[in-house]
């Protein structure tokens, strides 16, 4: 099991911020899991208009934010010098409690299949404990030279 330095992480990702949804990679077993956290501050953009008097995190970026942990396990447990992009081909999340600003949101993505083109992932964002969404993604991996 290992931690990923920031700058670790961000050598598998194609995100940076504002579009950037993980602050840091907690436990990584390659081709098994990973727990990443996303530090949720009622600072940040998309809170002014989602719901300003009653700040929730929208789900589509749960689900980012949860994508982008399964990205960083993928990348980390099938290694290549090409460049890849990500596609989301189906997303079968269920929501189950709001994240509410400020909050610590764990990202939690367990491999069910990965292969050169992608993967499947168990998936799981909780706060303190709690679930909050979970459900599986699959997602396609196109490499580009």
């Amino acid at each position: 099991m290992s931690r990923l330095s920031r700058d670790e992480m961000l050598k598998h990702l194609p995100h940076r911020p504002p579009f950037l949804f993980i602050d840091e990679v907690e436990q990584l077993v390659a081709g098994q899991n990973i727990k990443a956290v996303k530090n949720v501050k009622a600072e940040e953009e998309y809170f002014k208009g989602h719901f300003p008097s009653n700040p929730i995190m929208p789900g589509v970026l749960i689900i980012e934010a949860l994508a982008q942990a399964s990205c960083v396990l993928y990348a980390v447990s099938l290694p290549s010098d090409a460049v890849r992009s990500y596609y989301l081909s189906s997303s079968k999340i269920r929501f189950l409690k709001p994240v509410i600003p400020p909050c610590r949101l764990e990202l939690h993505s367990v491999s069910t299949k990965m292969v050169n083109q992608g993967g499947v992932f168990k998936v799981k964002a909780a706060v303190s404990n709690d679930t909050v969404a979970e459900g599986e993604m699959t997602f396609a991996c196109q490499t580009q030279k």
